[in-house]
């Protein structure tokens, strides 16, 4: 069992991140079917469709971490999709693919395939993991409620700041002249 101001700060936490990368890919779903592509996974054929129902399983996964009694299939649906997207990344990893962008931002911070990825998604399908169990009876009330905002506003600022932090790391490396 897991304490519910856990598991809420969790399923939230997880909601925003699926909510902003299905946004990325939605705005810019020529740039999002391009680099499906460089993937070199899926036939030509079925990247348009993939391209176009990522972004909708993105969103559904995360709206049904919203809803309460969905949250438990929520949770299996995005660590599902997190070990999909982790199997890509791998593999391209294993084929000596790390120039291709992992598709994971949108424009400006590419971010080239690499180990980090796979940590960062292995902390996000733990997260999910966590998110699946099932919750303690105990009560929320008010200072739990503000755990909860807490937790998931420290957990976003940490998260965008080492993305961006990784996003830049080969900028930062050419400026060094490494």
């Amino acid at each position: 069992m897991i304490h519910p101001i856990v598991g809420l700060s969790l399923s939230l936490f997880l909601a925003v991140i699926l909510l902003s990368a299905a946004s990325h890919k939605l705005r810019a779903r020529h740039r999002f079917a391009r680099q499906i592509e460089d993937y070199a996974l899926l036939p030509k054929w079925t990247i348009g469709a993939a391209s176009r129902l990522l972004p909708i399983a993105e969103v559904l996964v995360a709206l049904a971490l919203l809803v309460p009694a969905l949250r438990p299939v929520g949770a299996i649906a995005a660590a599902v999709l997190l070990a999909v997207y982790t199997a890509a990344i791998t593999i391209n990893l294993i084929r000596g693919r790390r120039d291709i962008d992992c598709g994971c931002s949108g424009p400006g911070l590419e971010r080239p395939l690499g180990v980090p990825l796979i940590v960062r998604n292995a902390v996000l399908l733990a997260m999910a993991g966590l998110v699946a169990l099932p919750a303690s009876d105990a009560a929320l009330h008010g200072f739990g409620l503000f755990l909860i905002v807490a937790c998931v506003a420290a957990g976003l600022i940490l998260y965008t700041a080492t993305e961006g932090l990784l996003a830049n790391q080969p900028r930062l490396k050419s400026l060094s002249g490494r």
